[in-house]
């Protein structure tokens, strides 16, 4: 089988897991056409979710019904990672600038208007506090799951682990990644195959950059909600030091891993949203 159909087959099982009332939509944005399921009560304070990296919009299904009980859910597929969105030709996302146009387009298209709060994980929680961090006027508050590389840097022994599926993708590579991750907890057989299809999925590379400097973070932090919420056996990074970095009001879950992280918190994230 093509590793898109591969793809496509388990990202729609996974999908099959969201509530019926789910609506679908496809968002024109410079940097390419979005992908977007919208959830919850139209006139319901928004909320936008950005998945990690290699992963999809699909993998929320655990969290959706109760978050949107009292929200408008948005859950997008990021321009360039795997998911059903499709990058323009000749227009890619390179740069925090990039992604910054590109929330912006993608609120337009949905008719939101600011501020809105951003939820995100891993590298969509990068996402959500550069973009924050660019214009905070647009940002309600912000919900950071185990956010990497916006505290503090990745564990070398995470990046050896890692480094495998990073150069030679391949689904048995990633299976095994995320089985040692998550250390031992149980995974779900059908957002396992997910990840899995992900590896043979064609992916830009992601936008990087510094971590961002304490006294700007500060001043973020005085206009705009921020709730850091950790994994607490994370192998990603150093829990206790990102804790700290992070400062008053990080929650720190137990029993947690990084990439299954949005998975085992289940309904309970709807508690945890700034």
């Amino acid at each position: 089988m093509a590793p898109e159909r591969a793809f496509f087959e388990a990202y729609d099982k996974v999908m099959a897991k969201w509530p019926e009332s789910t609506a679908h939509l496809d968002v024109p944005t410079p940097y390419g056409s979005t992908h977007v399921h919208a959830l919850g009560p139209a006139d319901a304070p928004p909320l936008l979710l950005l998945p990690g990296g290699g992963a999809s919009s699909a993998g929320w299904y655990a969290n959706v019904a109760a978050l949107a009980q009292s929200r408008r859910v948005y859950a997008p597929d990021l321009i360039g990672e795997p998911g059903r969105s499709v990058a323009a030709p000749g227009r890619p996302v390179r740069t925090v600038a990039d992604l910054s146009g590109w929330l912006d387009a993608l609120l337009a298209g949905l008719d939101v208007t600011a501020p809105v709060d951003l939820c995100g994980h891993s590298y969509g929680a990068w996402i959500a506090l550069h973009c924050a961090l660019r214009d905070p006027g647009r940002v309600g508050a912000l919900t950071l799951l185990d956010p990497t590389r916006c505290y503090a840097g990745l564990r070398a022994g995470y990046l050896a682990h890692a480094l495998p599926t990073l150069l030679r993708p391949a689904p048995h590579r990633t299976r095994r990644f995320l089985v040692w991750e998550a250390g031992g907890a149980a995974l779900d057989g059908d957002w396992l195959a997910l990840q899995e299809a992900a590896a043979g999925f064609p992916s830009a590379r992601p936008v990087t950059g510094r971590i961002p400097e304490r006294g700007a973070l500060r001043t973020l932090g005085e206009t705009v909600r921020v709730r850091v919420v950790l994994a607490g056996e994370s192998r990603a990074h150093g829990v206790r030091r990102v804790a700290e970095r992070a400062g008053p009001g990080t929650v720190t879950v137990p029993g947690l891993s990084h990439h299954a992280m949005p998975l085992q918190l289940g309904a309970g994230l709807a508690e945890l949203v700034a």
